[in-house]
């Protein structure tokens, strides 16, 4: 009897051994779903920051390393993307134009059409990284003391603005004056001379067509000259309208220095034969 109910026992079969892999099948089920969802979990704000430190590396050539942390906790993650060269912006158009030689052609064209003022000293055209600068002195440009353009100021910018709107690079104007103290009723000191001498030249320049946008007027007084103070020379050359046209590598933070500029010098343009604008007195 013994060995039958052993044999009965043996024999029976368990009916229930499926849970057992529908189980672990339901476990994985659900780890698949667990990682899909966290793999979709994405954090936009870290993205973003990550998106503009490479921008900005391409644009200004340096070394960015970030490091972010993803949702999930895992490991830290670093990126660092290698000292780039600028990438040159786009030109309107279906062509790619670097901008140094767009400013270069720029550089020449108003050197031809301010060349009777370059020879007699009334005018200094440069080019350096930064962009192409044309130092008007303020004899070309206003009377003794006022900020009110005079007849060959308005012929100047004409001519400048008719250039310019080939290009759409924004437009520095800076107004210089030498040391010596003004004081007036209009000009209580040479920080009103210069800003409103340089917003004379802005005002010009809009009312001959250049977009208000790529405009900014600088009053700078008797800071930042170029030439010794001292002698009478020096102060008339340290009197002047500086024009920059900036080059489109230039950000927002450059275009206000504090101070002179640490880059190579600029290079004089040279200005050739022909002439567009009589030279002033």
């Amino acid at each position: 009897m013994a060995r039958r109910r052993r044999m009965q026992e043996e024999e029976h079969e368990n009916h229930e051994r499926w849970l057992v892999s529908y189980a672990d099948f339901i476990t994985l089920l659900f780890a698949f779903f667990v990682v899909m969802y966290a793999i979709s979990s994405v954090n936009e704000g870290k993205y973003r920051v990550l998106s503009s430190a490479i921008v900005d590396a391409f644009r200004s050539g340096s070394a960015v390393s970030i490091q972010t942390t993803p949702p999930t906790g895992g490991a830290n993650t670093m990126i660092q993307v290698p000292h780039t060269k600028p990438v040159a912006k786009a030109v309107k158009g279906d062509h790619h134009v670097e901008p140094t030689n767009k400013l270069g052609s720029l550089a020449t064209d108003m050197a031809k059409v301010m060349d009777p003022l370059v020879k007699g000293g009334q005018v200094n055209i440069t080019q350096s990284p930064k962009g192409i600068t044309v130092d008007i002195r303020d004899t070309a440009l206003f009377p003794v003391g006022q900020a009110a353009p005079n007849d060959q100021s308005r012929q100047i910018m004409a001519s400048m603005a008719a250039l310019l709107s080939k290009v759409d690079n924004p437009i520095r104007v800076e107004g210089f004056t030498d040391n010596v103290p003004i004081k007036t009723s209009i000009y209580p000191s040479n920080w009103e001379l210069s800003a409103a001498r340089a917003g004379s030249v802005v005002r010009l320049f809009q009312e001959n067509g250049i977009k208000a946008d790529r405009l900014v007027a600088v009053g700078r007084g008797e800071n930042l000259p170029v030439a010794d103070n001292g002698t009478q020379d020096g102060r008339a050359t340290n009197r002047r309208v500086s024009i920059t046209v900036l080059a489109e590598e230039q950000n927002e933070a450059e275009v206000l220095p504090s101070q002179p500029s640490t880059a190579p010098a600029p290079v004089p343009v040279p200005a050739p034969a022909p002439a567009k604008i009589p030279a002033g007195k």
